[in-house]
């Protein structure tokens, strides 16, 4: 076994066994990924003026006394507002063995939701980073930015990745391994900085579908429900015109697709990180975590591409086909993880093209 790496996920069940991972209930049967943990609201939020972060000798807990403007009971369900920002504590608390560290991200179905979530600490200063050794409680920010939904105690928004040392794979590394593995489809990677590239497809597919927008003034979405609401009531089809372009209207939010197919081996596992500003006024709006056997054919994910969620800043922006938007990093695993992602684990995502979240059925 690896002396550096991302924890699998017989490691994050051992973290509950020691008490390095403490919840206020019994794991949920399905919240351990093959690279990650399923993170879980607690039962009350707290409506804040504005974002922060505590800051180095400050504990979350003080800062909302002073920043809440009132406390919603999530016990039964509750609507979070559009426009607004929350503080949940979660379920789930840390006492982290010394070389431990760990980072959070928004899950997939979240990021589609276009719900901003970022998990903080007692005394932090940066928000998704967890320091190794960290004792402390759980909160995430969460503030809905297109549609207003419904959650509850243990709705789950976001999940935690561990990681032992610095696993994180050179650009040398990353380049040897999509040799061997092929990372993503493309002939002639784009392999810089420790990342990978993946561009936008803007020729969809035989229908020429390429992507999603997102309506504004829409009805609720319960975030713990699948195919319960009609995509056309929530979403506006793009298809494509002309020569692949896409005029991207500021603050509208999309839902497009990469070019390529990604791959994540047994043995690795990846996230995606916003492409450089500099290049546009743009950004793949939220990171995202890939789990080992992402795009794997031995677990069903032939074909497999990004799912993007895109905005355009202050201007308009032109996107084109092919155009760069964001980049793949890859990090060992500490060992395999027991189960990959994929059908084994009916995960959503698997073998997936463009793809709107688990919350949308086709309209009918």
């Amino acid at each position: 076994m690896r002396k550096t790496g991302i924890l699998p996920d017989r490691d994050i069940a051992a973290l509950f066994e020691t008490g390095a991972l403490v919840s206020e209930r019994r794991p949920d049967g399905d919240q351990i990924q093959p690279a990650s943990l399923d993170l879980r609201l607690g039962s009350t939020a707290y409506r804040v003026r504005a974002s922060f972060l505590p800051g180095e000798r400050h504990k979350v807990a003080d800062k909302l006394t002073a920043l809440k403007l009132h406390e919603i009971d999530l016990s039964g369900g509750a609507v979070l507002e559009t426009g607004c920002v929350y503080i949940v504590p979660l379920m789930e608390s840390l006492a982290l063995p010394h070389d431990v560290a760990a980072s959070a991200n928004p899950k997939s179905s979240t990021g589609r939701l276009d719900i901003f979530t970022r998990v903080m600490t007692d005394n932090g200063r940066e928000f998704d980073k967890i320091p190794a050794g960290y004792h402390g409680p759980l909160y995430m920010e969460v503030s809905p930015r297109t549609f207003p939904i419904v959650v509850r105690a243990g709705s789950r928004l976001a999940q935690i990745r561990f990681r032992r040392g610095a696993p994180l794979l050179s650009e040398g590394d990353l380049a040897a391994l999509h040799r061997s593995e092929t990372l993503v489809a493309s002939d002639e990677p784009n392999i810089s900085g420790s990342g990978i590239a993946l561009s936008i497809d803007l020729r969809g597919d035989d229908s020429g579908l390429v992507g999603y927008r997102a309506k504004h003034h829409t009805g609720l979405i319960d975030v713990d429900l699948k195919a319960a609401h009609d995509i056309l009531d929530f979403w506006d089809p793009l298809y494509a015109r002309g020569p692949g372009e896409l005029v991207l209207d500021p603050d509208e939010f999309y839902i497009l697709a990469s070019r390529e197919a990604v791959h994540v081996p047994p043995d690795y596992a990846a996230e995606m990180t916003p492409f450089d500003p500099l290049v546009g006024e743009f950004r793949v709006h939220y990171a995202g975590f890939f789990d080992p056997g992402f795009g794997h054919s031995e677990a069903g994910g032939t074909g497999s591409r990004a799912v993007l969620e895109v905005r355009s800043h202050e201007v308009p922006f032109i996107l084109e086909h092919g155009q760069t938007v964001g980049r793949l990093v890859y990090e060992h695993m500490l060992s395999r993880p027991e189960k990959l992602y994929g059908t084994a684990l009916s995960s959503n995502y698997q073998a997936q093209g463009l793809k709107l979240s688990k919350h949308f059925r086709a309209a009918g």
